[in-house]
């Protein structure tokens, strides 16, 4: 029950000290001027201390966001895959705006303010930032709010659930086109000029690699951080270990990925587990960067990112009649929503097939 003691002060102005103790909690005391004011904050301590909400509400004062950051960037971005130590600097953004505020005053609203700030801003390079880029950003402060609910008891609730994520495009469909015949001259298509300057390049592992792209649909990190072990060149199979969806998964390998990986075998590098090793350091992986950008130019090819080579691959799954559901599986995709994108390209090899069926029976 709450207490309440009348005291004169030395400097004769009159106080209340309020004491509430209930038990098999610890007792919580406070001091106030006014008679109300001692009323109205132990009848709600009391209530919040009975509902158990009061000492995670008085934890909330005790800890900033910038402890929370230093806290999960120390913690918790550790056990995270390879992908996932991107947050680090998207939490420090965070911080930057909010971390001088103790958890309790992180409010929706100011959360939104930052929001529409990340949302408005741009990038190191000048563009303008993606709505799914403020998506990651948002996504990672999240997660170390539910991790301070969860598992630190920081917080009583994620402030994050009452703000409004801003609208992710469809994503883009960009793929390397085929070659065309026109009349009795073969015009190269974007995948066979790439091909062919990958080929060319003074850099060894850059064919394998975009071909390996190609291929499989894997990720470029994906791709990079590959090691021998992760390799079965008799079962045709590669196993990933680390995935964006926290899951192992089972890549088939075959044709032309599966010869050029053999090759590489035979002339690798026994000082490094990676496919593609650094030329300095055989612990990382090659960058590819320079080579990349210089085989695109000779291509010819313009606005293609490596990760277009992804789409790539699930472009002509869905022209080769593989289902949504299929390309969700090679991807590596929990749900059919990141691959209804290509769906209009499975929607035309089945209305092309509808066509032949037509033709052959009706002429």
């Amino acid at each position: 029950m709450a207490s309440i003691r009348k005291r004169a002060n030395k400097d004769g102005s009159i106080s209340y000290r309020v004491d509430v103790r209930l038990k098999g909690f610890p007792p919580q005391r406070a001091s106030f001027s006014r008679l109300t004011d001692a009323k109205k904050w132990g009848q709600h301590t009391e209530t919040a201390i009975r509902e158990n909400r009061y000492f995670k509400t008085a934890e909330s004062r005790k800890h900033t966001l910038a402890e929370l950051v230093d806290r999960y960037i120390q913690d918790v971005i550790p056990t995270k895959p390879d992908w996932a130590k991107a947050q680090g600097s998207q939490l420090i953004w965070w911080k930057e705006l909010l971390g001088d505020y103790v958890l309790g005053d992180i409010t929706p609203a100011r959360i939104i303010e930052c929001r529409d700030v990340l949302l408005n801003g741009k990038t190191k390079r000048g563009r303008q930032r993606e709505p799914a880029t403020v998506v990651r950003y948002m996504s990672a402060l999240s997660h170390a709010f539910t991790v301070a609910v969860n598992e630190w008891g920081w917080l009583e609730d994620n402030p994050m659930r009452k703000v409004k994520k801003p609208t992710e495009s469809r994503g883009r469909v960009r793929f390397l086109s085929d070659d065309e015949q026109d009349k009795d001259v073969l015009l190269e298509g974007e995948r066979t000029r790439l091909l062919t300057a990958c080929e060319g390049s003074s850099n060894k592992y850059l064919y394998p690699v975009v071909v390996l792209a190609i291929s499989t649909g894997m990720r470029q990190g994906e791709i990079m951080s590959l090691q021998w072990s992760d390799v079965d060149l008799k079962a045709g199979a590669i196993v990933l270990h680390e995935t964006k969806n926290g899951e192992r998964r089972r890549v088939p390998l075959a044709g032309k990925a599966l010869q050029l990986l053999i090759g590489l075998s035979k002339v690798r590098d026994i000082k490094s587990k990676l496919l593609f090793p650094s030329n300095t350091n055989k612990e990382k992986p090659i960058d590819l960067r320079k080579p990349w950008l210089k085989a695109m130019e000779q291509a010819e090819i313009e606005n293609f990112k490596f990760h277009d080579l992804r789409h790539s691959a699930a472009s002509y799954l869905a022209m080769n009649g593989a289902s949504l559901a299929e390309i969700a599986d090679v991807l590596g995709h929990k749900t059919l929503q990141m691959v209804k994108r290509y769906a209009h390209l499975s929607d035309a090899h089945t209305a092309s097939i509808v066509a032949s069926m037509n033709d052959k029976i009706f002429g």
